[in-house]
């Protein structure tokens, strides 16, 4: 694996690349206008309220911009429940089950064993065990940060025990994540914003980064892009969150991260929709109709 030489380090935030709509001279990369098919938005949560009144509309929206597949995942008994009833009602929606560490202080130990047993019965419906982790933003207690850790232990148990990939949530621990799942063969890093150091790791045995469309925004994040091995990339929206455009974030959004991150790295968008697409397709093991 070949890291980009860009910036030793991500102590300095460049001046962020921006989403541009012009044509490009003869011999530039193509028109970010040109449309792009078979994209994959690799982590969403379309099943949130957010969504309640356009659902549908937000799907074919994300269809007719060339968006051919999605995975929605779970952050606790709920959500994992509507992203199952979404994965079975649309075959271009796949779903992950999990428990987003911002979720425990509400959640008590009956619930947790709950979900635990929902997350087992499940299985074989899913794709994949997550969104779980650690969150060191939020969570600033040595004590809470603490039970983010047991849980994230059983699940990280629990998805090697079931051989499915496990998707992480790791904001601002990103370190301590990789360090727990080292045992683990699949894992992806969702909405990945660590250090260029960390990722190289992650990389290294194996795991899958994803970038959100935060990255249009991010200078930060920019340099991860430039810097991430292609053939272990996924883009995400982490819709309706993180939106490369101001206010909600949808699906078809995450053509913009395509364009931008193709851009930072001198190649067709087209070419980097196929890529992110064969990655989730692989470490997820989709197999759809809706897939080329």
């Amino acid at each position: 694996m070949v890291f980009l030489s860009f910036l030793p380090a991500l102590a300095g935030t460049p001046k962020e690349i921006k989403p541009t709509r012009r044509k490009l001279q003869p011999g530039g990369i193509q028109s970010p206008d040109k449309p792009i098919s078979g994209a994959i938005d690799a982590h969403c949560h379309l099943d949130f309220k957010q969504f309640n009144k356009d659902r549908q509309e937000v799907l074919d929206s994300a269809r007719r911009s060339g968006i051919a597949h999605m995975i929605n995942s779970g952050v606790d008994l709920s959500t994992n429940s509507r992203s199952l009833e979404l994965s079975t009602k649309y075959d271009f929606i796949s779903a992950t089950l999990g428990l987003s560490p911002n979720t425990l202080e509400s959640i008590r130990e009956p619930e947790l064993d709950m979900l635990f047993r929902q997350l087992e019965e499940n299985a074989d419906r899913a794709v994949g065990i997550g969104e779980a982790g650690l969150d060191y933003y939020h969570c600033k207690d040595a004590t809470g940060r603490r039970r983010q850790a047991e849980v994230f232990s059983r699940v990280i148990d629990l998805a090697r025990s079931l051989d499915k990939p496990l998707v992480i949530h790791s904001r601002d621990a990103e370190q301590p994540a990789l360090d727990m799942v080292k045992h683990l063969d699949k894992v992806v890093f969702h909405c990945y914003s660590g250090s260029l150091s960390t990722m190289k790791e992650a990389q290294d045995r194996g795991y899958y980064i994803s970038l959100a469309t935060n990255v249009c925004r991010s200078g930060r994040h920019q340099i991860l892009a430039r810097n991430v091995s292609l053939e272990r990339l996924l883009v995400e929206t982490d819709s309706p969150f993180l939106s490369p455009r101001g206010g909600r974030n949808e699906p078809s959004f995450v053509l913009d991260s395509i364009r931008l991150i193709a851009r930072i790295r001198g190649m067709e968008p087209q070419e980097l929709a196929r890529i992110t697409a064969e990655n989730t397709k692989r470490i997820y093991n989709i197999r759809s109709s809706t897939l080329p």
